[in-house]
């Protein structure tokens, strides 16, 4: 029987992984030797929020423990990077061939096509299935398809919500609409449960804690880090928060982290949680009568839409996407994002709430911080860096398309129809961030002028012809109308001053 080795990454561990369900097909139990490594390089590529960190060590140290009970054979390894512990392993096993399963992200695949060379040992890469996706095909014919369109096919192969017939359940394939309700005052939140930390995590975050470039108290770490502790997030989330999470959706508060979004993106990201079983349990609360249609729907949406979408986006866009600046904007990151104080509550707020534990909600993310930085002309890359440092759940595949395709428009509107932008009226109607601001949202000059509300006009008309043409940005750009020559005039000086001082880094 041939010796085997199988390699899994560090966000693939699956229930029941492609690699070792092939290798248990080929060979012994006793041929077969699970590698698994813990990449100095990777883990200290960025200034990363240590709850990431804590939550991806500890999850595969316990992953690694699963598995050894499980029979498997296991060798937890920590490397200064990925190829110098696999070359180790290599070395030290003598394998006949390796077994992986073909990674999310763009560097790992291609480093994983030379590893045959690498190791002078033949290598099987199976096809990756944290994702639905790659068995939906695209729309006949379609240059680009949409997300609606992309989403009703994804509905259909996986029957979710669908009538006997194949229509959807209540007449309509979205609800977005429905889902944009701002947070009533006095609204009860229920918490987001925190797991205790077992010897092994305790371990991590001591290990974590060393790191001196890394960001944030991980000592408040809270996370699950098993599949059961995974499954029951999934349940507390339907049981108690997916019930107003469709009304909710898009409202944000100052006081609030979570309100009723699952947080169970960095459980899928890492394998913990699988996709069509989180989908699945939202449809199942619906015809319960747990939650209503709007909320399952959204809940649905969400994960076999828009995720999905933006994993086959990437894939169909890579390595370009990286590159691409659409709006030519180069000003560099400001220092307060790694600070958050920038002067605006909502924008301090969301920032301290990232470094304090590693997520903010997506209205967050796109209505506060993409549409800031769109709004400011700040460089892609640097965006995309920062949220890949700071987020709980940011891998390549998921930050890249987002954040330049949904949240920067940089792709040109390859991903999004159009630029993801608005005035501080937009977060004073969804939000109670401007309540506890120095700036008046509804003011476009002068010192209380809000920045989102002077840079938005400043933008409209710095883009006024480009944006005119886009037919879902029209409404928007007709308001320059209203503002005259005097205005105009008011607002671009001022936008210069404004924009000068915070490429100094000036208070502002």
């Amino acid at each position: 029987m041939p010796t085997l080795l199988v390699a899994i990454l560090a966000d693939q561990l699956l229930r029941e992984h492609p690699a070792l369900t092939y290798a248990a097909a080929q060979a012994d139990h006793s041929d077969i030797h699970v590698v698994l490594i813990e990449s100095q390089a990777r883990l200290q590529l960025r200034p990363y929020q240590r709850h990431k960190l804590v939550l991806v060590l500890s999850a595969l140290r316990h992953y690694a423990a699963a598995l050894r009970a499980m029979g498997w054979q296991v060798s937890l390894r920590t490397a200064d990077s990925w190829r110098a512990g696999l070359s180790d392993a290599c070395a030290q096993i003598n394998p006949d061939s390796i077994v992986t399963m073909a990674g999310a992200e763009y560097n790992a695949r291609r480093a994983q096509e030379r590893w045959a060379t690498w190791f002078g040992r033949p290598v099987v890469v199976l096809p990756n299935r944290q994702f639905l996706a790659a068995d939906v095909p695209a729309a006949p014919g379609a240059k680009r398809q949409t997300m609606e369109a992309f989403y009703r096919g994804m509905r259909t192969r996986y029957q979710l919500l669908l009538e006997p017939d194949g229509s959807p359940v209540g007449g309509s394939w979205n609800y977005d609409a429905e889902n944009r309700k701002p947070l009533p005052k006095n609204t009860p939140i229920p918490p987001v449960y925190r797991y205790p930390s077992d010897a092994i995590t305790q371990q991590v975050i001591t290990e974590i804690a060393a790191y001196p470039d890394a960001r944030g108290d991980a000592t408040t770490f809270g996370l699950a880090v098993t599949h059961a502790q995974a499954d029951d997030a999934l349940e507390r989330f339907i049981r108690e928060r997916l019930p107003d999470f469709g009304r909710y959706e898009d409202a944000m508060a100052a006081d609030e982290d979570v309100l009723f979004h699952s947080v169970l993106s960095p459980y899928l990201n890492l394998g913990l949680l699988d996709p069509l079983t989180c989908a699945r349990a939202a449809e199942a609360a619906f015809r319960a009568g747990l939650a209503p249609l709007t909320a399952a729907e959204g809940f649905i949406r969400q994960i076999v839409g828009w995720r999905e979408y933006m994993y086959r986006r990437y894939w169909e866009l890579m390595p370009g996407l990286r590159g691409m600046n659409a709006w030519n904007a180069t000003r560099p990151l400001p220092a307060w994002f790694w600070q958050g104080q920038s002067g605006m509550h909502c924008l301090d707020t969301v920032i301290a709430r990232v470094w304090r534990t590693g997520y903010s909600h997506h209205i967050e993310r796109l209505m506060i911080l993409t549409n800031f930085c769109t709004l400011a002309g700040i460089d892609p890359v640097a965006v995309n860096e920062w949220f890949l440092a700071g987020y709980i759940d940011a891998y390549d595949w998921v930050m890249w398309p987002n954040v330049s395709g949904m949240g920067l428009n940089a792709d040109g509107g390859l991903i999004a129809t159009k630029p993801y932008i608005s005035s501080g009226a937009y977060i004073k109607r969804m939000s109670n961030y401007c309540a506890g601001c120095r700036y008046d949202p509804a003011v476009r000059t002068g010192p209380d002028a809000c920045p989102y509300t002077l840079l938005y006009w400043n933008f409209l008309l710095t883009h006024q012809p480009r944006l005119q043409a886009n037919p879902r940005m029209g409404p928007a750009v007709l308001g320059l109308r209203h503002v005259d020559d005097d205005q105009r005039s008011a607002i671009q000086t001022q936008a210069v001053i404004w924009l000068e001082r915070l490429s100094e880094g000036t208070e502002q």
